[in-house]
């Protein structure tokens, strides 16, 4: 049985919900792709970068929520891979905090890497109280469709009314045209319980998981012939499963463009958060803009998008101050009004003042951003990150090499600023490790088996990407 909640806290939102009786709290709705990158929409993510947006795909739907609501240019998912994602929304802290930092099993001594990454946790402890909790127990109907990936038990065992279960990636697989990947299943069941709440008058909160873009041979037909005659038209080559996915990336937004209209339908727009963002960046090789991918702390690997639709939301506006998928945890407390204490180790901060018009920081326990990704991973080996400001550090494990990078000048992180502003450097190294002390967060280890004369099947490990960012610009 889940553990309850703080007496006090449990006291004070059992009693907020009996104070809503005609309750007229905002409902919320938070739809989450699978690998879709920053660049990965019809619509840009900075108004001043031109690549920050899709040559090929359209995403007409999402490109209408942005146009009803704010984009934010500096938008981050929390890891650069997706179950660390999913527990840090759910939990309100960092990957590093909960020593959840890889989707898969770790390697270990055997693998013959330089290093040995931590143990990585599996699954959603029974102690850790999820944003679903609070929310059900402040009086919101609560439901996640799709994808969880965090174990525990499941979504109805941690916080949701109504699910689909247990869910990982392969749960996805058997759903094809013309419902890929369950897009549009999904869609249905949460139109259903909006319907159904909005009868009861009841505010919701529900947590659309989408499985796509995996699994990219299950797009629709018609998508993948559509997109197949543009990139040919323009005289570009894609492989089978970079058009597959960005088939089922307009695949996608058909299914969120389902969501939208009921929403507008059923009267609800005026009232309802609706947020939409990826799990991590993609997991394809960029053509150029930001560098890196899924697997890593570049910027390509955790800078996502981020769209937000809701009341006293500027329509057409933007945001450029840097925020984190852990932000959502506080966001939506500050939605549903939850002013108790939050449960101890939140790391996030509410966007809401962004939302309405302000141009400041996130009010933070900790200003600054980190991304611990200790693991290796394509053709990444362990590292850390750190943003403050404009200035983000990378650490790279096996070499102890540093890199700093002024993503107000440099967004591609070409420009390695170390050598000229080594106190920079030196302070934001410091100030890495000594949050990941702080927060208890694991270190990878020397290998006593590693073999430098017969390392690993080689990988073609790419550290900067400076060469191809210096083609694209």
């Amino acid at each position: 049985m889940k553990r309850l909640l703080p007496i006090v806290l449990l006291a004070v939102i059992s009693h907020l919900a009996q104070s809503h009786a005609a309750d007229q709290r905002p409902n919320i709705v938070l739809m989450i792709s699978d690998d879709q990158s920053w660049d990965g929409l019809s619509v840009p993510m900075h108004p001043d970068f031109e690549v920050s947006r899709s040559e090929f795909v359209k995403t007409p739907h999402t490109a209408e929520l942005a146009a009803a609501g704010m984009r934010f240019s500096a938008a981050y998912a929390p890891a650069p891979v997706c179950s660390p994602t999913r527990i840090s929304i759910q939990t309100g802290k960092s990957p590093a905090q909960l020593g959840w930092t890889r989707a898969g099993p770790s390697a270990t001594a055997s693998s013959g890497y330089k290093l040995v990454p931590p143990a990585g946790r599996r699954s959603i402890r029974q102690d850790e109280i999820t944003i679903g909790e609070l929310l059900q127990k402040a009086g919101y109907g609560t439901a996640h469709y799709g994808k969880w990936h965090i174990d525990g038990g499941g979504p109805e065992a941690n916080g949701y009314d109504e699910s689909d279960g247990n869910t990982n990636n392969l749960d996805a697989a058997p759903f094809k045209d013309p419902n890929p990947v369950d897009i549009f299943g999904m869609s249905d069941r949460a139109i259903d319980f909006m319907k159904r709440h909005q009868k009861a008058k009841k505010p919701f909160f529900i947590q659309l998981s989408y499985n796509a873009l995996h699994y990219p041979e299950n797009a629709k037909e018609a998508s993948l012939q559509r997109i197949s005659e543009r990139v040919a038209k323009a005289g570009s080559h894609a492989d089978t499963r970079s058009l597959g996915r960005m088939a089922l990336a307009e695949d996608l937004d058909e299914g969120v463009g389902t969501v939208l209209a009921a929403i507008d339908q059923l009267g609800l727009a005026g009232n309802t958060y609706v947020i939409y963002m990826s799990d991590n960046g993609g997991s394809e090789q960029p053509q150029g803009g930001l560098n890196g991918r899924k697997g890593s702390v570049w910027e390509r690997g955790i800078r996502v998008p981020l769209i937000v639709r809701g009341p006293h939301i500027k329509a057409n506006s933007w945001s450029h101050q840097s925020v984190v998928g852990y932000d959502l945890f506080n966001t939506f407390c500050e939605i549903a009004e939850i002013k108790a204490p939050l449960p101890k180790g939140v790391e996030g901060g509410s966007i809401i003042p962004l939302l309405h018009g302000a141009d400041q920081p996130v009010k933070r326990p900790r200003q600054e951003l980190v991304f611990h990704f200790p693991n290796y991973q394509n053709q990444y080996t362990p590292h850390s990150s750190i943003i403050s400001g404009a200035l983000k550090l990378i650490k790279i494990y096996e070499t102890g090499e540093i890199m700093l990078f002024d993503l107000s000048k440099d967004i591609t992180e070409s420009q390695n600023l170390a050598s000229k502003s080594p106190k920079q450097a030196q302070e934001l190294e410091d100030r890495l490790s000594s949050y990941l002390k702080d927060v208890g967060a694991s270190i990878p280890t020397n290998n006593d088996q590693y073999d430098a004369n017969n390392p690993p099947a080689p990988k073609k490990r790419r550290r900067t990407g400076k060469k191809r960012m210096q083609k694209s610009q």
